[in-house]
């Protein structure tokens, strides 16, 4: 059963020790209700997508309790500075480069080589943030395409018997997602609208681009070959040869030069949380050996299997740069 906890110092070491261990918790922000989970634990990052019901593996935003650990794990810029002195704690998203050192799951980012980050303003939320001392990833908590929760009796409604715990703190007072802007290029982005409006912004760091300049993705994962490894993919491989390596789903064809993941048990869960790793481990091993391709074993398209083969197929595609 789920657990309903208060928002007492109890409740919230017993929220904060359920994420630690792996296991989902939604709980309360300033903007909606968010289904959180260790953002450095790729199974439990799967987990969530598989608890929502989502079509794909969407960037997360990762949740901290300061400044100071969100540009920790994403390298600031001028401008984030600027908002994070304006903004945060508050419902404002910024995306940024991920740093060297950056323990977030790449499952978590998409596999993209950008972390979305926020600090919330809930005094609760940013309780559990200090007790579980981790980033959390913590989309909206609702089934994907429903609305999203602003008092805790909407998570139950969503996902009772399915995550361990609702840490109940009240109704959201601003009831809409953060907004979210995107600093990774020359000028910002507006990805989002949300609970810091653009004036705001633009009175804080200047004009602001509201939808995509030539040459750039709106969003991530619009290209088709977005998450296209250096070696080429081969889907739904039944053979393997010696000079291909393998990303291997249940019981590993025999004959590859290198196959990941190593826990190989046809979990659907575990295949998400492993999947842009094992792609990075695999393209690591093709400069090493001099391998060819990476070959595919089919993985159903059921559940998490649509977005695992939608990256895949992604991976795949020819590919394309932006013009």
């Amino acid at each position: 059963m789920t657990e309903r906890l208060a928002e007492t110092p109890a409740g919230i070491a017993r929220a904060a020790e359920l994420l630690r261990a792996g296991e989902l918790v939604a709980f309360g922000t300033e903007t909606v209700d968010g289904l959180g989970a260790d953002a450095t634990n790729a199974r439990a990052v799967a987990a969530v997508f598989e608890a929502k019901g989502r079509p794909r593996f969407n960037p997360l935003i990762a949740h901290y309790p300061d400044p100071a650990a969100a540009f920790a794990d994403a390298a600031p810029t001028d401008r984030a500075r600027r908002l994070a002195g304006a903004f945060w704690p508050g419902p404002l998203t910024l995306v940024l480069p991920r740093s060297a050192a950056c323990p977030v799951a790449l499952i978590a980012s998409a596999g993209l080589d950008t972390l979305a980050v926020r600090v919330p303003a809930h005094p609760t939320a940013r309780a559990l943030l200090r007790a579980v001392a981790r980033p959390v990833a913590a989309p909206s908590a609702n089934r994907a395409g429903r609305v999203s929760p602003t008092i805790a009796a909407h998570v139950l409604h969503e996902f009772v018997s399915r995550i361990a715990a609702v840490l109940d703190s009240g109704p959201c007072p601003v009831g809409v997602e953060s907004t979210v802007l995107d600093l990774t290029g020359d000028g910002p982005v507006l990805l989002r609208p949300g609970g810091v409006t653009r004036e705001a912004i633009e009175a804080a760091i200047g004009p602001i681009e509201t939808s995509q300049p030539a040459g750039r993705l709106r969003s991530p994962g619009m290209l088709a070959s977005h998450y296209a490894t250096a070696l080429p993919v081969r889907l739904n491989a039944t053979r393997v040869a010696a000079d291909e390596a393998l990303l291997a789903f249940g019981s590993p064809l025999a004959g590859a030069a290198a196959t990941a993941p190593r826990s190989l048990t046809g979990d659907m869960v575990e295949a998400a949380a492993n999947l842009f790793a094992a792609l990075r481990t695999l393209d690591e091993a093709g400069s090493k050996h001099t391998l060819r391709t990476i070959a595919v074993m089919p993985i159903p398209e059921t559940g998490l299997g649509l977005a695992i083969n939608d990256r895949l197929r992604r991976a795949a595609a020819p590919r394309q740069e932006p013009r």
